[in-house]
Order: structure tokens, then C-alpha cells, then sequence
């Protein structure tokens, strides 16, 4: 999957996420629900207007879970578990948005950090967020 310099470019690119979590993961979500209208139909009882609580909430829970995947990056199976159940079984997210919303982040990333999401990190990025979609749809087979 990643190797060691991956891994290492990972988390020292979340390192400058750190302290952002909230107002990033809103923004990436605020990103899809506009880029990809279709993902709105699993929000029904959110209010999706810029900057709302609801919105910035679950943002933040997003980026949580990315987080326990970033200190987790060599058993992802086993640390988003529980998250793939809920998506797979209670939610029925079409796994396909998993790979909108890994987009949007990445597209956050590149704004806030500018020069520092290299092409480097970005490689690294996309495929441990491929990763991170991967594990998040295996409960659907």
C-alpha cells in the first residue's frame, strides 16, 4: 500500500490539518454537497447552508475518522471497522461518495497548504484516501 516515505509525508501533512478539523471538514463537505448535488440525498435532515452546525459537526467527525486512519495507516481494516459497518448496513451510502468526498478534502488540502501539498504529498494523499474508501466499501461485497 504506502510506503515509508508515504506514510511519512501523510502525517506530516496532517500535522498542518490539526487545529482545523471543524472548519475543513465542513468546507469539504460543503465542497461535494455543491460539486456533487447527488450526495445531498443522504443529508435529508441536515441544514445544508454554508456554516451550519450541522454540517461543521459532521465535518469534524469526518476528519476524526481520518485521523484514527492517519495513526492506523498499516491496519485500516481493522480501524474502520465499525465505520464501514454503519456506512454498509445503517447509512447504504453509495460507496462512490467516499471517493467524492476524498476529492473534495484533497482539493481543501491543496488551498490550505498550498506549496506545502506538494505533487508528493498529493500522490501519497490520493492513494491512502483510496485506501480509506476501499476498507470504508468492503462490508458492501
Amino acid at each position: 500500500m504506502l510506503n515509508a516515505d508515504e506514510k511519512m509525508l501523510i502525517q506530516h501533512a496532517w500535522e498542518k490539518v490539526l487545529g482545523h478539523q471543524e472548519d475543513w471538514g465542513a468546507e469539504a463537505l460543503e465542497r461535494m454537497f455543491i460539486v456533487y448535488p447527488q450526495t445531498k440525498v443522504y443529508f435529508p435532515h441536515f441544514d445544508l447552508h454554508h456554516d451550519s452546525e450541522q454540517i461543521r459537526h459532521h465535518g469534524k467527525k469526518v476528519l476524526a475518522a481520518l485521523e484514527n486512519a492517519v495513526h492506523h495507516m498499516d491496519n485500516l481494516s481493522a480501524a474502520l471497522s465499525k465505520l464501514s459497518d454503519l456506512h454498509a448496513y445503517n447509512l447504504r451510502v453509495d460507496p462512490v461518495n467516499f471517493k467524492l468526498l476524498s476529492h473534495c478534502f484533497q482539493v481543501v488540502m491543496a488551498v490550505h497548504l498550498g506549496a506545502e501539498y506538494s505533487p508528493q504529498v498529493h500522490v501519497a494523499f490520493d492513494k491512502f484516501l483510496v485506501a480509506v474508501s476501499t476498507v470504508l466499501a468492503e462490508k458492501y461485497r
